[in-house]
């Protein structure tokens, strides 16, 4: 059985098209997508979260908004 006989070259070609899309995608797709759970939160995001959550009053917020944006 020859792969380059007419029954096989094109789905030989076709693999190696499958492979090569395989390799970009894993290697070059960015890892600071929205839904990966390692992504760095700033100290603003942070701050957001608790304010959001009740944790903060409102005046705690502003002043550590004002704060952060200082820096």
């Amino acid at each position: 059985m020859h792969f380059f006989d007419g029954h096989y070259g094109g789905m030989h070609f076709i693999w190696w098209i499958v492979w090569f899309i395989l390799l970009i995608w894993v290697f070059f797709v960015p890892y600071d997508l929205p839904y990966t759970k390692n992504r760095k939160e700033d100290p603003l995001r942070i701050l957001k979260k608790r304010f959001a959550k009740g944790e903060i009053t409102k005046e705690e917020y502003e002043e550590s908004k004002k704060l952060l944006k200082s820096e």
